[in-house]
C-alpha cells in the first residue's frame, strides 16, 4: 500500500490548488493549438464505506453525495458550558470525511481534544501523515477547556482511515492513562527570574528586547491588505518571548506563515519539543494569505531557542524552494 506523500514543502490542498491550475493552463493551451475539444477526467472511483469503517475501527456511513464519513462521540469527559452540562451531539464530536480524488481520496476532519491530548494527537498526525490545518476553541466558560484540531489529508483511503484511528488512538491513551484533563504540562514550573539575552540572539540571529527579566525576539514580514502595504508594525510578526531563567525558562510565541510554511513550521517546533498551543488566521483579504501559530515550550533557554531556530529555518527552506521554481 503507497502511504500518502507530498509534493515539495507545499500542503496538500495548496499542492491540488497549484495542479488544478496548471492544468486548466494545459488543456486551454491544447485546445488552442488543437481545435479539439478535451476530454472530460475519469471520475474518481466510489469510495467503500466499510473498508474505510475497518481502517478506522469504527462504523462508516456514506452521504447521498459520495462522501464517506466516521464520528467519535466524546462522552467520556463530562464538561460543561456557562455551567450547563453539555452533550455531545451539540458540538462535541469528533469526526473525519473521506470524498474520491484522482489517486485515491481527500480526507477533511475536525477533532475535539482537551488540552493534554492535543500534542499526542498532533504527533500522532504527523507520523501517518496527516496535516494540522487548524487548532483553536469553539466555547467560552467550558470547563475543561475544550479544543478542536482540524487534520486533512490525500492518498489512499483506508491509508487515511488508519491515520484518523490513530489520532483518536493516541487521544483515548491519554484518557485511559488519566481520566481528568490535566491542568498544567508536564515538567518543571519555570520561576521568575533573568533570561540572558545573548545567547538567544546569537541563537536566532536577531536582536531583543528585555524587559522585568523576559527576553523577546522579532522577526517582521511584509504583505498588503486591501491594496494597503503592510508590515511588522502591523502585525505581520514571527515571535518569541522567554521567560524564567537560562536553566529553566519557558518560551510562549506566534509564527507568521504561509499556507506552504505551515507543515513545515508545525513539525519543526514539535521535533523540538516545543507544544502548539493555536493555529488560526489573524486577518481575511492579505495577499498573501497568511496564518498564525502559537506556541508554548519549557526547558533551557538555549535548547528552547535553538527550537524556535528550527522553525525559522524550516520556513526559509520553503522560501528558497519557492524562489527556485519561481514563486
Amino acid at each position: 500500500m503507497k502511504s500518502f506523500t507530498k509534493v515539495g514543502p507545499r500542503s496538500w490542498l495548496t499542492g491540488a490548488l497549484v495542479g488544478t491550475t496548471l492544468g486548466v493552463v494545459l488543456v486551454a493551451g491544447w485546445q488552442q493549438t488543437t481545435g479539439q475539444a478535451a476530454r472530460a477526467e475519469e471520475p474518481a472511483a466510489k469510495l467503500d464505506a466499510e473498508k474505510v469503517g475497518m481502517a478506522a475501527g469504527t462504523k462508516a456511513t456514506t452521504t447521498p453525495d459520495g462522501v464517506v464519513r466516521i464520528a467519535w462521540a466524546r462522552t467520556d469527559v463530562k464538561v460543561e458550558v456557562d455551567g450547563m452540562p453539555f452533550k455531545p451531539f451539540a458540538g462535541l464530536g469528533s469526526w473525519a470525511a473521506f470524498t474520491p480524488a484522482k489517486h485515491g481520496a481527500m480526507a477533511m476532519g475536525d477533532t475535539v481534544v482537551f488540552q493534554d491530548e492535543v500534542t499526542p494527537a498532533m504527533d500522532a498526525a504527523f507520523t501517518q501523515g496527516l496535516e494540522v490545518s487548524g487548532l483553536h476553541n469553539h466555547f467560552f466558560y467550558d470547563e475543561p477547556k475544550v479544543y478542536f484540531m482540524h487534520i486533512g489529508g490525500m492518498g489512499e483511503p483506508e491509508k487515511l482511515a488508519s491515520g484518523v484511528k490513530a489520532v483518536w488512538d493516541a487521544i483515548k491513551k491519554v484518557r485511559s492513562e488519566n481520566p481528568k484533563p490535566a491542568t498544567r504540562f508536564a515538567g518543571g514550573v519555570p520561576k521568575d527570574g533573568t533570561v540572558t539575552a545573548a545567547p538567544v540572539e546569537a541563537i536566532l540571529g536577531n536582536k531583543s528586547e528585555s524587559q522585568a527579566g523576559v527576553v523577546k525576539v522579532t522577526v517582521g514580514r511584509e504583505g498588503t491588505m486591501h491594496g494597503v502595504k503592510v508590515g511588522g508594525s502591523m502585525g505581520l510578526t514571527t515571535w518569541a518571548a522567554f521567560s524564567g531563567s537560562d536553566d529553566l525558562a519557558a518560551v510562549d510565541g506566534d509564527f507568521i506563515m504561509t499556507a506552504a510554511e505551515v507543515q513545515p513550521v508545525l513539525r519543526a517546533l514539535r521535533k523540538a519539543g516545543i507544544h502548539i498551543v493555536a493555529l488560526h488566521n489573524h486577518m481575511v483579504g492579505e495577499e498573501p494569505a497568511f496564518y498564525f501559530t502559537h506556541f508554548w515550550g519549557k526547558g533551557k533557554a538555549e535548547d528552547l531557542a535553538k527550537g524556535v531556530k528550527s522553525a525559522l529555518d524550516a520556513q526559509k527552506a520553503v522560501a528558497a524552494l519557492d524562489k527556485k521554481h519561481g514563486g
